[in-house]
């Protein structure tokens, strides 16, 4: 019984960690997706302001 015991100890901790792991990484990415987002904001700024026609972020690419 000591020995299930141990193991749910054990189990538990594992899932609290990977909990842990799994909201940081969450936070992370949407840091990232909100700074991917600026750039290509920014990036279709530049293009309109350097005469282009369409945006790349707007353009489809040469595969489709």
């Amino acid at each position: 019984m000591q020995r299930a015991e141990e193991q749910i100890a054990h189990l538990t901790r594992t899932v609290e960690d990977l909990s842990e792991v799994v909201a940081r990484q969450g936070r992370e990415i949407e840091v990232l997706t909100r700074r991917v987002a600026m750039l290509l904001e920014r990036e279709a700024e530049r293009e309109v302001m350097g005469g282009g026609t369409i945006p790349l972020a707007d353009q489809k690419p040469p595969h489709w």
